[in-house]
């Protein structure tokens, strides 16, 4: 179970990350909040090291090109997911994210050539059909189609960079994995946020900063996760953010559960447990 409790973890502090970006969208944009993400992620990391030289593993790697590739889409990712949550509510934009365990499987398949049998491809439809059936109403509604594009195109930023992690899992260490996407996105937010912002008041400079605590263990979780298990092992444990994105949109956001949502969830986790079962077979 090692591989599915760091991935719990891992997705319960981006939660976190995610919670706290969406209060923190309406007063700063998503280059102020990536900026302060990555520029805390690199405080640490060379913190870390100064003290405790070594600490997390060499910094040098065999694999540039990989490295170079989920850099720029864990950056991605990140401006990404932060417009998501700014146009959509949590949870909605979490039923969008649900798609993410069926988009690794068809990577990995296609990348990392690990089998993937008819059947678990069947249960990726009726996934589908679930988030439809979540986010449906809302799209007839007037959600948001800004914010459901972007739910979509960070979900597949995200796929790419779990792939990698899984890719990268032969290299020892974690401090490559955290510092230079830290520092690609520290290069490309400085320019943009040195032009536009002030600083912060201490309050929302503290909740900024914290983002960069919350990102780079959460990064660090999830390599964890996908070196000691496969995705397809690991894919029905990241549906744990179901209740967490319903919990913050009715705690911190006042906004409740819809029944068509819930239903919907559940119909995704069903799939995604099916197809769990029918890979291990």
């Amino acid at each position: 179970m090692r591989g599915p409790i760091y991935l719990m973890l891992g997705i319960f502090l981006f939660g976190m990350l995610d919670a706290n970006s969406k209060m923190l969208s309406g007063r700063y944009s998503a280059m102020d909040a990536l900026f302060f993400r990555y520029a805390v992620l690199v405080g640490l990391i060379l913190a870390v090291r100064a003290v405790m030289p070594g600490a997390g593993g060499p910094l040098a790697t065999r694999h540039p090109w990989l490295h170079l590739l989920r850099a720029v889409s864990a950056f991605g990712s990140g401006i990404l997911f932060f417009h998501t949550f700014r146009l959509l509510p949590m949870a909605h934009g979490y039923m969008i994210f649900f798609t993410a365990p069926f988009m690794i499987l068809a990577i990995t398949r296609l990348w990392l050539k690990e089998p993937v049998p008819a059947s678990a491809w069947a249960w990726c439809g009726v996934a589908f059909g679930g988030v439809m059936l979540a986010v449906g109403p809302q799209l007839a509604g007037g959600a948001s189609l800004l914010g459901v594009a972007a739910a979509l195109a960070g979900t597949l930023t995200y796929a790419i960079v779990v792939t990698i992690n899984r890719r990268l899992r032969t290299e020892g260490g974690f401090a490559r994995l955290i510092l230079w996407p830290a520092v690609l996105g520290l290069a490309v937010a400085t320019p943009v946020v040195a032009l536009e912002l002030s600083m912060p008041p201490v309050t929302d400079l503290l909740a900024l900063s914290v983002n960069g605590v919350l990102a780079g263990a959460a990064t660090v979780a999830l390599a964890a996760a996908f070196r000691h298990a496969t995705p397809a092992r690991l894919a029905p444990f990241e549906f744990i953010v179901l209740p967490l994105s319903i919990g913050f949109d009715w705690f911190l956001f006042a906004k409740p559960p819809e029944a068509m949502l819930v239903l919907g969830g559940v119909v995704v986790v069903v799939a995604c447990v099916m197809s769990e079962r029918a890979v291990r077979r």
